[in-house]
């Protein structure tokens, strides 16, 4: 049960707070206060654009260029830190205030070794001696859950994945025990159990150390699971603030219940899904696929790794087939191997019955011009220097059968059917990422493929444009009948989008059947691991899935000293 904080003096008081554009060409943040008192999670929650990152990133004076506060107060311990210049604001940050960042990859330094990298805070911030300082590092490591803090030690950034690299930004803030936690959407580039395991981590230690957490998210799930409380901001402005059940179950404001509505929602049930009769579009029978292992030395290599292992599948006409399973599980792999674009060692890819695996140049490439891929980063997948009507154009130049007038008729079809018939003169850069998503699936569907694989194809994208994506996605396959394999960790989205389901792990299938059998009825260990991460916001109210939050009331009034040593609750 929350108990009220109002009597509680705010770690963090923000008043009035404005920032816009040098010049006052724009407003970005605009008129907003709200507290964070000792021990509390908070959430900052809000659609891309919204100023959420803008408004953590001024208390701590981070403030990109040509970007800058025009009024308001960031109160932190009494003191307001607009009249703080960049020397003074640096005992402020790391003990006073600490910031882990989205991209773990952009805040560490390629160069340097993480043990340097940790032990820096802790040599500015802190007398002690090189040895206790490393001790300090190796012990924290071990309370993130890396398993070889002394190897992790003397590693660099690009040897570790995502979820572990977050998981050292994390240990290497919370060596300086801040008082505040700002947390600006730390696992939005992770699968749905690295988000797991790094925020029950980051609430664990936060708890430990009395800390309160600051939590920017464009994901209502995580504000269900591990908020107390929560803002919403729209285009710079708070809409609403109040508790969890209040904001999720019964939103006042209409911005709100638009968030609230994106929440992915299971489809219809449709018993078996499409009807699989005759022989399947496409086979996979004891497919192989490894990667040479990382070189150690001049004339010295790790072990080759095996990323797909002696895998089969079976995709028919139509059907929408979702693969799921965590980084490293080798969905990408599989599906770049069936399109060829990855090389296999062993096994065939049956497409209508031919083997493409050992095809020829030219049955390759008509094979390719029936498949499609939509990519998981669109701005990186398309030409910078192309006009939208020219990227979409593009695949039909090897269709003899359309004239330059048919490509026309088509390419304005297809923009029609996703949405941005008026765009398509412009330049990737002048869309947003839900609009620039858009165009790379006209791209892939202009063909009127067979079949499509589409990687990661929301990930990137906060939960409304997800949404719309996700429903536009649905109602083009349903058009136009393409079979697809729908590679995501997210489950929430999967469970809306798929007919079948299937489950991989370390490179093998562990599970898979109906959508409504894996979901309901999951057998495997690795699936319900896998169902028991995705954040399910209604039904986490109560935490009950979440490592328990110890009242705000009670963390403010205990001592962080007493509860240093404290092991993980289980």
């Amino acid at each position: 049960m929350m108990r009220d904080l109002s009597h509680i003096e705010a770690v963090l008081s923000v008043r009035q707070l404005k920032i816009g554009l040098q010049g006052g060409r724009a407003t970005l943040v605009d008129d907003l206060s709200f507290d964070v008192h000792p021990g509390e999670f908070l959430a900052v929650v809000g659609e891309s654009g919204s100023g959420k990152t803008m408004a953590a990133r001024a208390v701590l004076q981070l403030l990109p260029p040509g970007i800058e506060q025009t009024g308001g107060q960031i109160v932190f311990d009494g003191e307001d830190l607009a009249a703080r210049n960049a020397k003074q604001m640096r005992p402020i940050r790391g003990p006073g205030i600490g910031m882990v960042f989205q991209e773990p990859m952009v805040s560490l330094n390629p160069v340097h070794r993480i043990g340097e990298q940790m032990a820096e805070g802790l040599r500015m911030h802190t007398a002690l001696t090189a040895a206790e300082i490393r001790a300090r590092c190796l012990d924290m490591l071990r309370r993130v859950q890396i398993a070889d803090p002394e190897r992790c030690m003397n590693a660099y950034p690009h040897e570790f994945s995502g979820g572990m690299r977050q998981r050292i930004m994390l240990a290497s803030v919370m060596l300086l025990k801040p008082r505040l936690l700002i947390a600006d959407e730390p696992t939005t580039a992770l699968d749905t159990l690295s988000q797991r395991e790094v925020l029950d981590l980051m609430v664990e230690l936060a708890r430990d150390n009395g800390t309160a957490v600051l939590l920017i998210t464009h994901n209502l799930g995580l504000v269900g699971r591990y908020a107390q409380r929560a803002i919403v901001l729209e285009k710079g402005k708070l809409v609403e603030t109040g508790k969890l059940p209040d904001i999720l179950v019964a939103p006042r404001e209409p911005y709100t219940r638009k968030l609230v509505d994106a929440l992915p929602r299971r489809k219809p049930a449709s018993g078996d899904g499409v009807a699989r009769s005759g022989a399947p579009l496409v086979q996979v029978r004891g497919l192989c696929v490894s990667y040479p292992g990382a070189r150690t030395g001049l004339f010295k290599r790790h072990p080759t790794q095996r990323v797909i292992d002696s895998l089969d599948l079976d995709i028919h006409a139509g059907e929408m087939i979702a693969l799921v399973g965590g980084s490293g599980s080798g969905k990408t792999t599989l599906g770049r191997a069936i399109l060829r674009l990855a090389d296999a060692q062993a096994g065939q890819i049956l497409f209508r019955g031919d083997d493409v695996r050992t095809a020829g140049r030219a049955a390759l490439q008509r094979f390719r011009l029936t498949c499609q891929l939509v990519f998981q980063d669109p701005f990186s997948s398309l030409d910078p220097r192309m006009r939208v009507r020219d990227i979409v154009t593009e695949p039909l130049r090897h269709l003899p059968e359309l004239d330059a007038a048919g490509r026309m008729r088509r390419v304005a079809e297809t923009l029609d059917e996703v949405g941005l018939a008026q765009l398509g003169a412009r330049y990737p850069h002048e869309l947003s990422g839900g609009q620039r998503q858009r165009v790379a699936i006209a791209r892939a569907l202009v063909r009127r493929p067979a079949f499509v694989v589409a990687d990661e194809p929301v990930s990137a994208l906060d939960m409304t444009i997800q949404a719309q994506v996700l429903k536009l996605f649905q109602s083009l396959q349903a058009h136009h009948g393409f079979a697809c394999l729908f590679i995501s960790h997210d489950l929430a989205a999967v469970e809306q989008i798929a007919d079948r389901v299937i489950v991989m792990e370390r490179g093998r299938i562990v599970e898979q059947g109906t959508r409504d059998s894996v979901f309901d009825r999951p057998q495997h260990a690795y699936t319900r691991a896998l169902l028991a991460a995705t954040p399910r916001p209604l039904a986490a109210l109560d935490h009950s899935n979440a490592i328990p939050w110890t009242s705000s009331l009670d963390l403010a009034t205990r001592s962080p000293s007493n509860e240093r040593h404290a092991k993980p609750k289980k």
